[in-house]
This record gives structure tokens, sequence and C-alpha cells, in this order.
């Protein structure tokens, strides 16, 4: 660029170097500019063909006060048509595609997003995974990799909250159809976008969901610690509804690990921490109200083996929106095993009949391998 602009200034290098002279020792500056050097400048080589070293400090000066351009841009090369211009490597170009992808994430796509998986979930708690699954895990392979290269940080955190929701329920749909290993990984997924969203309540809603995991291979103790460190992060940080959720969920881990007194004792804390009025607006990923919550303790009193959990249980089957298929499906179980404790047979085979049905319908290989080992 900087032979351009003498061609415009219809200099010589000589006449240039002059100028240069003669404004350095008007303005003070250490610096000298002979015609070869500006030559050299010119052309972008030395005399004998070599590329240009650094520019020294002073003639940088210089010229950038003279010409008010950075000595970067004065250096670079004039292309004189589309066919002179530098070629990318591959792998530049890639990335470029990449950043220039990222910014067309922006909070409608985000909103397009969440909208999408707000439908899937609705369709999950009415036929279950089994036709969803798939679709789910490439939406979440979506939002990774556009998730690496969206610079806008707004619109970066935003995304990582609804990659943690399409995660846990990818990891809760996982672990429905029997996929436990597949079921770990994504509530991990949840974990990490978590905490790139910079958000402790949904850091605590993934590890709450984690921990249901351990459950179902027997590490009871590890998903008392888990769901206890989901509460710790949350207390006082999240709404209440959420709160009230976690500590259920420590409770049911609670009982699973025979801690009855602990058990009921979170169960009342999570009644008091339930909020008087509906209003999910804070949680939209949460589906949660004071029935579902005794539909819980039912679940924590058939774990400890009470006939309480028969009447509570019963209660809730009742009241149960009967769109929640899997959960009158693992509802269902909860009876058969604490029917079949207390030796009432007959309820038992009917409530197992019911839950086999729904457990085929939806697709919920968990709950149907709870049946076989409650009933052989």
């Amino acid at each position: 660029m900087f032979g351009e602009l003498l061609r415009q200034r219809r200099q010589t290098a000589e006449e240039f170097s002059e100028q240069a002279e003669k404004y350095a020792r008007e303005h003070e500056l250490d610096a000298t500019l002979s015609a070869r050097h500006v030559h050299r400048l010119t052309s972008g080589v030395r005399a004998d063909g070599r590329p240009l070293g650094p520019v020294r400090q002073s003639t940088r000066r210089l010229l950038e006060e003279m010409l008010s351009v950075p000595i970067e841009r004065l250096l670079e090369p004039v292309y004189k048509s589309a066919q002179e211009w530098p070629v990318l490597a591959d792998d530049d170009l890639g990335l470029q595609a990449r950043i220039a992808a990222g910014r067309n994430v922006d909070a409608h796509t985000v909103a397009l997003l969440r909208q999408k998986l707000d439908i899937t979930r609705v369709i999950d708690r009415r036929l279950g995974a089994s036709a969803l699954l798939g679709e789910l895990r490439a939406q979440i392979g979506q939002m990774e990799h556009a998730l690496r290269d969206v610079l806008n940080q707004t619109t970066r955190s935003s995304l990582a909250e609804v990659l943690v929701d399409a995660s846990a329920l990818a990891g809760w749909q996982s672990l429905d159809q029997g996929f436990v290993s597949d079921s770990w990984d994504h509530y991990n997924t949840a974990r990490m976008a978590a905490r790139e969203a910079r958000s402790c309540a949904l850091e605590a809603y993934a590890c709450a969901g984690q921990a249901v995991v351990l459950l179902d291979i027997g590490e009871t103790r590890t998903a008392v610690e888990l769901t206890d460190y989901a509460c710790t992060i949350a207390k006082g940080r999240v709404p209440k509804l959420l709160y009230s959720w976690l500590t259920a969920g420590y409770g049911e881990a609670c009982a699973a690990n025979g801690e009855s007194q602990v058990c009921m004792r979170a169960f009342d804390d999570a009644l008091r921490s339930m909020p008087t009025t509906a209003d999910n607006s804070e949680t939209p990923y949460l589906v949660f109200d004071p029935t579902h919550l005794a539909r819980w303790r039912g679940n924590a009193l058939a774990r400890l083996g009470t006939c309480e959990a028969i009447d509570v249980l019963s209660d809730v089957l009742s009241r149960l929106d009967p769109t929640f298929t899997r959960a009158e499906t693992a509802l269902r179980v909860d009876l058969v095993q604490v029917l079949t404790i207390t030796g009432q047979k007959d309820e038992a085979a009917a409530h197992a009949e019911r839950a086999r049905l729904l457990a085929t319908q939806i697709g919920s290989a968990r709950q149907r391998k709870r049946l076989v080992s409650l009933l052989g």
C-alpha cells in the first residue's frame, strides 16, 4: 500500500525521502528515511530479493505520523485483480466459515431451539422417549457444535441454558430406555453447559438428574452426596419451586440409602419450600407441583417399605393428570412394590398389569426392568 500512496501523491522515492527528513526535523523525531529505504518499503523486498525485516521503531513512528496509517496497513500488498488475492488455506476458510455460522446464532435462533425443545418435552410425557431420543440427540449435537463458535457472550449463555435442558431431557429419556451409560454422559454434558451458562440453578438441576442414574445402578450413598451438593449450591440462590424439587430429590436418595428420618425431613422441607402459587416462568424445564411432590414422597415411602405409601400413592393416582403417562407408569410400579411387601398380591397384580401395558406403550425399559425384579 505504501507504493500506491506514493503514486497517488505523484512523488518519487527521492522526493518522499526529502519530505520525511524535513518532517522529522520539524517534529523533533529521531528518524531518517533514505531514498533507498523508500524503494525497499514500496517493493516489499530488499535489494537482493529477500523479504523485509521488522521496521525500526523510529521509522514506524515517522511513517505513521506522516501518513496517519498503521505500519502494518502501509506494508500490505495492493492487489490489482481478484486473481491476485492470496488463497487462504482450507483450515483458515473452515474456521472463518464456523465463525460466520456462529454469528448467525442470535436470540431468535435460541428462542426457536427452546420452543422446539418444549414441544419435545410434552410429547415425551405423553408418548415416551422411543420416538424422540434420536432426534433430541441430533439437536444436542447441533447445539454443542454451534456453542463452540458463538462469540457473543449473551447469546452463548442463552444457548448453553437450552443445551442444559436438552441434555438433561436426553439423560432422562436414555435412562428410561435402559441406556444407563448414555444417560450419564448426557447429564455430564448438562453439567458442563450449566457452568458455561454460569447458572448454579441449572447445575443443581443437572446434578439431581444425574443422581437418579446413580440410584438405578445401586450407588445410593453417592446419590445422597450428589443431591446434597445440588441442594447446597442452590440454597438461597434459585427459585423456590426448583429448590423444592431438589430437596425432594435428596429425600428420594436418602430413602434408597435407608435413611428414613433424614428422608422424611427432606420431604417436609420440600413441602415448605413449595410456592403457594404455581409459576414456572423461571424454571420452564421443570414440571412440579404438590401432586408430583406427593408422588415422590410416595415413592420414597415405597422404597422404605411402609404401609403409608399405599394411601399416598393411591391418592396421587386419583389426582394425576392422565397425560403424564410415564409418571403414571412409575407410580403404579411403586404401588406394586409396596403392595407386594405388604402381601396384597391381587392388588399388586392389577397394578402390575396396567404398568406393564403403559411401559410397553411408551417404551420404558426401566419400568419393565423394575417389574421383573419385583415379580420375577
